[in-house]
């Protein structure tokens, strides 16, 4: 290639970076869950395709389903309990099961897209989850009410709010989960960090 050639060539590559760097948003810089799009909700329909995640929201609901209020707000007590223990049976028992280690190596494979991923019953009852949530029931929060019981393909997306700790904008993403026959089974909850995501979408569309 002349000397001619590749200076221009190198100029331009110099030009574009340039210009996709100064596309990406600055860092703290506030943003809103509007930028959550089509594309978003369609990669979590498809790794929730996954034939674990409807086995065991199914054999949960078979085990649970019929489970009064009180006996729902024990569990969320004995949760809420376990957190400050050491001994903590049912924390590690839902960590433990397949959704559980599913959905982890979901998050991990986000490469921070994700910072956590619940996944809920027909009650709202945790059946799988990324990581230790502060509740065992979500059923009496908006994530839940604003999905399952409103349609088999119902979508939620929550107001951005600033996490401290990492510096990020985060929404929670909420949708029904339904099973073949297109009727609801349960919830899921991802936790996108919109941060990450607007820094993906400048850079798709420079």
């Amino acid at each position: 290639m002349p000397i001619r050639t590749e200076a221009a060539a190198l100029a331009t590559a110099i030009f574009l970076s340039i210009n996709a760097f100064a596309a990406l948003p600055a860092a703290g810089e506030p943003l809103s869950s509007d930028i959550v799009d089509a594309q978003v909700v369609d990669d979590i329909r498809l790794w929730l395709a996954n034939p674990v995640v409807g086995i065991l929201i199914d054999a949960q609901n078979k085990r649970l389903g019929s489970m009064a209020q009180d006996r729902i707000d024990a569990l969320d007590g004995q949760w809420r309990e376990e957190r400050e223990k050491d001994d903590q049976p049912l924390i590690a028992a839902t960590l433990s099961n397949p959704l559980s280690i599913y959905v982890t190596q979901v998050q991990a494979g986000s490469v921070g897209l994700y910072t956590e991923i619940i996944v809920m019953d027909a009650k709202g009852l945790n059946v799988g989850q990324s990581s230790v949530t502060s509740d065992f029931w979500q059923g009496d929060e908006a994530k839940f009410q604003k999905t399952y019981p409103v349609a088999p393909a119902a979508v939620f997306v929550d107001e951005a709010e600033f996490h401290d700790g990492s510096g990020t904008w985060r929404a929670q993403v909420n949708l029904s989960i339904a099973n073949a026959s297109g009727a609801a089974i349960g919830a899921v909850t991802v936790e996108v960090n919109l941060t990450e995501l607007a820094r993906r979408q400048a850079l798709a569309g420079s």
